[in-house]
């Protein structure tokens, strides 16, 4: 979606913002008592050393009023609020005499009470006072607070004989102050000795095994860190060793340290102790020793539901498994039991059972297993139950979007879909999702007058099924089944009617994926095949109106030609002749081309070739016929981590075995030698492109984000350039925002085409995110970057990646954005300014438009990295 921003009136928002902010910064101190103090630094000292570490900072109680690039908004949000909009409203409504009757004649008694309620009276002081923030008055009762806090911590980490103070600063501005919290922490105290006394002898034997490994160490200073480190290390080593009812409140210390030798160094003495198992009734609490259990039995329950929980069943056994079910059994016994990893005289383990229900999940034919465990007479044996309820069979879906864009003033689209589950009885899943976009749209070439004149539609078939399936070859092995593997089948095709030049696609895809862990994840697209029709050649130069007015301009030198007069016609109301479309311009340019013109100079005739190649290009139809591998890998511990990285690397080949078939079997060739299949000049090439994204937690809810980008392309054998739809681009709401999708580049070029596209790109992006008020979050960015050719047919010097000279390239947008969270989804609003423009002449490439008039606004669903 484009949109443009006004010089006057942005400029005139602005200056209203602004004089509203320096009223309000006048105004800091309106909640502020005469005897009170605003707080507005908190600063803290070990040793005289200032702490910056957030975590030791969060533990303060009291906490300046949070500030917006060093502006205290939500503070004077706060202060513009009525402090008392009842008593206000009261004393405006009675301070005239005769005020209260004549509104009560006026509205009545009823509407009076109520305007005294309403938004503007009241509502706007209520809201004002919940976005916003009420002064924080320095209260030596919270500071007291802290500085307990501040102690227990330090106590935690070994300094058991710290001293705490605090003072009290004021600073230059009036009724303002900062507090200095001082820590003198003493020697720390040190790990002496290390014991242990364990109830259970096979816990005592599992420690001992495991026991070099401990986060509590002798020599080491006491941190009550490693000892929860250790409680929890030590808790999972059990229960994933056979104790499969192991409990963690089992494990304590005992910490022996003597605080009365001032001035020598501090030991303690550390005892480990874990008790026996401990079980409570309503009237008894017993002890037992933890033991070691293994599988017995182990039952799945395929129908299980509540309401036919107690009904008659049937059973099978496969392997060491006993499989129950109504009637008839739905699913392959294989496939139910590739998702169980418990097996029969193997311990208990809490990562197989974590694997078997992310397995039994990734089915996705049936709802919130439960896995239950029975211990027998002697406490060694288990039971194992998998109680699954089968997903509906076949289930529909509709969905309806309303949209906006450059193409369409306003479009419906439509999506049903239907779904069968567990197809041939091993969890395959079949989709069928259909697409309908109508839309009307304004372009003058169109010549459909029907409001909806654009239509796209178009279906995809998936089959996927949770195993790798290829033939001839047992891949469990190599990939287990805790790796989640998954191979899907699909089958696509759209079309378009009025639409660019009416693209109809067909493709085909056979992949795998597999997940050895929760943060790496690995796609492998053995096939991928596209084939993409222009139907509507002949609307080049309508839809790519940039390559139109630039061979127009060459043809006006020729006018007056007699042999090309047939190419040109005058539109109403101009004198000036344009070439026509597409006669006019197929005519001009194979004229050009064929020498049948005299007088044409270099600069001309590559003009021209340059437009003829691109519409060759653009309007020839493709083939590809590609393999690609997808590594994924991140860190990130859930959706409130804000301190994790992101690395995606793809490496895509084209083109390989189709030449290979070449060798053996007599492909047709065009004029310029290239290969055909099914009369289409298949596609060769190999690709590659790295995805780095980094985020920093910083302090209060803001964070740094750091993006990096790069790929390239590189055509060979049967192909000279890179097809458009695997091409890159630069701009746009998730790269450079100063510039719109496909305006920027390639390289020093100024957007000469209608979509800029290359083979080569680099970007570099970095935002600021801070909290502004509630859901409402700002962000400032810097985004660098472009696109270039290199190694293909592209001849234009200033497009073309010749060397490191021509970083100088790199294209630079500034600018800021607004954020609205709505929890499933973010909105987000970005003005981009171009700071660094290489389009422009050497001496003007710097801040050349950077202003209102020349910004891009950019809107965007969710972060754009």
């Amino acid at each position: 979606m484009r949109m443009y921003l006004g010089t006057t009136g942005t400029w005139a928002k602005i200056s209203l913002l602004l004089i509203g902010f320096a009223i309000t910064s006048c105004n800091t101190l309106k909640r502020v008592g005469e005897d009170e103090l605003l707080l507005v630094k908190n600063t803290i000292y070990t040793d005289s050393l200032k702490v910056t570490d957030e975590d030791i900072e969060s533990l303060i109680v009291q906490k300046p009023n949070s500030r917006i690039l060093g502006y205290p908004l939500r503070l004077n949000l706060y202060n513009i609020a009525k402090k008392n909009p009842d008593s206000s409203y009261q004393d405006w409504l009675y301070r005239k005499p005769k005020r209260k009757d004549r509104l009560d004649n006026f509205l009545s008694e009823k509407q009076v009470e109520r305007l005294g309620e309403s938004f503007l009276v009241k509502g706007l002081s209520v809201w004002l006072k919940r976005i916003g923030e009420a002064p924080v008055v320095i209260d030596t009762s919270n500071t007291r607070k802290s500085l307990e806090r501040l102690s227990v911590y330090y106590g935690s980490k070994g300094y058991f004989n710290n001293n705490t103070t605090f003072e009290i600063d004021s600073v230059s501005r009036k009724q303002r102050a900062e507090i200095n919290y001082k820590i003198s922490l003493g020697e720390p105290y040190m790990v002496d000795s290390i014991s242990h006394s364990i109830a259970s002898s096979a816990i005592d034997s599992l420690y001992t095994l495991h026991s070099e490994e401990s986060f509590v160490e002798q020599g080491k200073q006491f941190d009550l860190a490693d000892f929860n480190a250790e409680r929890e290390r030590l808790a999972n080593i059990f229960r994933n060793s056979g104790v499969y009812d192991f409990q963690e409140s089992s494990i304590s210390y005992n910490i022996i340290r003597d605080t009365t030798k001032l001035g020598e160094d501090r030991k303690m003495d550390v005892e480990l102790n874990i008790d026996n198992l401990k079980r409570r009734s309503d009237t008894t609490l017993t002890t037992s020793e933890y033991k070691i259990h293994r599988f017995d039995k182990i039952n799945i329950y395929t129908d299980y539901l509540y309401n036919e929980r107690d009904s008659e069943q049937r059973f099978t056994r496969f392997g060491d498994y006993t499989i129950f079910y109504h009637n008839k059994l739905r699913f392959k016994p294989e496939t139910l039991a590739d998702a169980i990893f418990f097996e029969k005289d193997s311990i208990y383990r809490d990562l197989d059972r974590t694997r078997t229900y992310r397995q039994i999940n990734n089915l996705n034919v049936f709802k919130y297993p439960t896995i239950t465990f029975e211990e027998d007479s002697t406490r060694t044996k288990l039971t194992t139950n998998v109680y699954l309820a089968a997903r509906p069979k076949y289930s529909l879906g509709m969905g309806f979007d309303v949209t906006h864009s450059n193409i369409q003033r306003v479009g419906l689209a439509f999506s049903p879909s239907l779904q069968a589950r567990n197809l041939f009885k091993g969890a395959e899943n079949l989709s069928l999702t259909g697409r309908l976009n109508v839309g009307s749209s304004s372009d003058p070439t169109i010549l459909d007058s029907r409001f909806f004149n654009i239509l796209e539609f178009g279906a995809d078939l998936n089959l996927d099924f949770p195993r790798i399936w290829f033939p001839f070859l047992n891949t469990k092995k190599i990939i287990p089944s805790y790796t989640l593997p998954r191979t899907r089948i699909s089958l696509g095709s759209s079309f378009q009617q009025n639409i660019g030049l009416d693209k109809q696609t067909f493709n085909s895809i056979l992949s795998y994926n597999w997940s050895p862990s929760d943060f790496r994840r690995n796609t492998v697209e053995l096939l991928n095949i596209q084939f993409v029709r222009n139907v509507n050649t002949d609307r080049f130069f309508n839809v790519y109106r940039n390559s139109y007015d630039r061979l127009d301009e060459v043809a006006d030198d020729f006018e007056g030609d007699p042999t090309l007069v047939e190419f040109y016609e005058t539109p109403d109301g101009s004198d000036d002749p344009r070439l026509i479309i597409p006669e006019g311009t197929t005519g001009f340019t194979e004229a050009i081309l064929n020498g049948e013109v005299e007088d044409v100079d270099a600069q001309q005739l590559q003009e021209v070739n340059s437009i003829e190649e691109r519409r060759i290009r653009l309007t020839e139809n493709n083939l590809i016929f590609a393999s690609n591998y997808t590594f994924h890998k991140n860190n990130r511990n859930g959706l409130t981590d804000n301190n994790f990285f992101q690395f995606r690397w793809t490496l895509e080949s084209a083109g390989n075995l189709l030449s290979g078939f070449a060798n053996f079997i007599p492909f047709n060739k065009n004029d310029d030698g290239d290969l055909l299949v099914f009369s289409v000049p298949y596609s060769q090439y190999i690709k590659t492109d790295i995805d780095y994204v980094k985020y920093w937690d910083l302090s209060r809810s803001k964070v740094l984000a750091f993006h990096t980008f790069i790929g390239i392309a590189v055509p060979y054998g049967n192909s000279t350039n890179i097809p458009f739809v695997r091409s890159y681009f630069a701009g746009g709401s998730n790269d450079n925002r100063a510039w719109f999708p496909y305006s920027l580049g390639p390289g020093k070029t100024n957007a000469i085409n209608d979509f800029n596209e290359a083979n080569f790109k680099l970007a570099f992006n970095l935002e600021y995110r801070f909290p502004i008020v509630g859901d409402i979050k700002g962000a400032l960015f810097a985004d660098a970057g472009n696109i270039w050719n290199v190694f293909d047919d592209q001849e234009n010097p200033d497009a073309v990646f010749d060397g490191l000279e021509d970083l100088g390239d790199i294209a630079l947008g500034t600018g800021f954005g607004l954020r609205y969270d709505f929890t499933y989804f973010l909105f987000r609003v970005d003005l981009g300014f171009k700071t660094y423009n290489p389009a422009e002449e050497p001496s003007k490439r710097w801040f050349r438009d950077y202003n209102f008039g020349n910004s891009v606004l950019q809107i965007g669903i969710n972060y754009p990295f």
